[in-house]
């Protein structure tokens, strides 16, 4: 877990830099502002080690050239197009119903974005400081949008381990509609298929990678399966296609696409 990052600003949003180390502070996160002539794309190559950077439109991460943050408002013409019908992941979560969901593998909450979008009352939880505050931000300048805000109302934060917070919900007796699981994974969790190449990462994510490695490798969630199926009648665990089923276990029901897969596991006896 990043304990301390530098942060790149200009002159002009410094108090609003400075706002931001406050929170991440708070998060046990140390920021070194360092103020920059020109944030600019040049200044971005000419320093591609792992940082954040504050301009005009937020908090961003930035490395290798590439800046990213969870843009909620660049996904309104996916969420105008959506509906419970042309959605592969709504016929997963069951979203017709309306369900309370937990989506345990945060990442940039586009899948979260888009099940609130179609009904679902989202708890987005994210234990890593710096997504979570970036989320956050997405969230909050997500409520000001005239389109998004109905959507963004039903999406609750929750700054957690997953594993924590879904132990601590069994222990409430608290029983959810779906648990959502996204997880990353690195490429030994791939099928054995050597000659197929992975396609290469979308930018955004590239900046997770580096951002949410452990020990080398990315978070399975294999232990996350287990314990939602205590408190979900249904658990959702979207894969690439070919990938093996999460903590090798073969699921009740899959829905198939061309790139990806949802696998689910009911419990029928929660109530």
């Amino acid at each position: 877990m990043v304990s301390e990052i530098r942060l790149y600003t200009e002159q002009e949003f410094q108090e609003k830099a400075q706002q931001y180390a406050v929170v991440l502070s708070s998060r046990g996160v140390q920021v070194n502002i360092e103020l920059v002539e020109k944030l600019n794309a040049r200044f971005l190559r000419l320093n591609p080690e792992l940082a954040l950077c504050v301009d005009a439109c937020g908090l961003w991460l930035c490395a290798n050239g590439m800046k990213m943050q969870p843009d909620w408002k660049a996904e309104v013409g996916r969420l105008k197009r959506a509906s419970l019908k042309s959605e592969m992941i709504a016929r997963a979560c069951n979203l017709g119903e309306k369900p309370k969901l937990i989506d345990a593998t945060a990442g940039l909450g586009h899948d979260s974005l888009l099940m609130a979008q179609l009904g679902a009352e989202v708890t987005l939880v994210e234990r890593h400081p710096v997504l979570f505050t970036l989320l956050e931000d997405a969230h909050r300048m997500a409520m000001d949008d005239a389109f998004l805000n109905k959507a963004v109302s039903r999406i609750q934060l929750v700054f957690s381990d997953s594993a924590h917070y879904l132990e601590q919900q069994a222990k409430l007796n608290k029983v959810f509609d779906v648990v959502y699981l996204d997880p990353m994974f690195p490429q030994r969790d791939q099928n054995q298929q050597a000659e197929k190449k992975q396609a290469q990462v979308k930018k955004q994510m590239q900046l997770l990678h580096l951002i949410l490695p452990e020990d080398g490798e990315m978070d399975l969630g294999d232990n996350l399966l287990e314990l939602a199926q205590k408190i979900a009648k249904r658990v959702v665990v979207k894969r690439p296609r070919l990938a093996v089923f999460l903590a090798n276990k073969e699921p009740n029901h899959q829905w198939q696409g061309d790139a990806c897969r949802f696998d689910a596991y009911f419990q029928h006896d929660l109530v």
